[in-house]
């Protein structure tokens, strides 16, 4: 297995569907006429980029012995129902220790103006 540390994956653009806010919105127990919920932005985000790691063969990602650790999200700016982002995700770091494998995945979402929305992080550990 490589260490894929800084590997960058392609964009993803994604546009704020109002029925799926609404519909993430009622489930979380918010009023989706207030907008995009803060917590949307693991569809968004994390949501579109996390995939790219989890099939790329280099990176090697055991699904079947992946924790998700921690998530955290940091915004410049909420999404408006409507709007259409773009999401980046990357490898910011992927070490061992152990016998388990711990990878931080980021994602960085920008608006058409290419200005940041939002930024993403999660950890990954995997057993081995």
């Amino acid at each position: 297995m490589a260490a894929v540390a800084g590997k960058t994956y392609p964009a993803v653009q994604i546009e704020i569907d109002p029925d799926r806010v609404a519909e993430f919105a009622r489930a979380i127990g918010a009023d989706p006429a207030e907008g995009v919920p803060p917590t949307y932005a693991a569809v968004y985000s994390l949501g579109v980029t996390v995939p790219t790691l989890f099939a790329d063969d280099e990176a090697a990602i055991d699904f079947s012995h992946l924790l998700h650790a921690e998530q955290e999200f940091e915004w410049t700016r909420h999404p408006r129902v409507g709007e259409t982002v773009t999401s980046t995700g990357r490898v910011a770091s992927d070490t061992s220790r152990r016998g388990m494998r711990f990878v931080s995945f980021e994602a960085e979402t920008t608006d058409a103006a290419g200005a940041r929305v939002c930024r993403s992080r999660a950890l990954f550990i995997i057993r081995s």
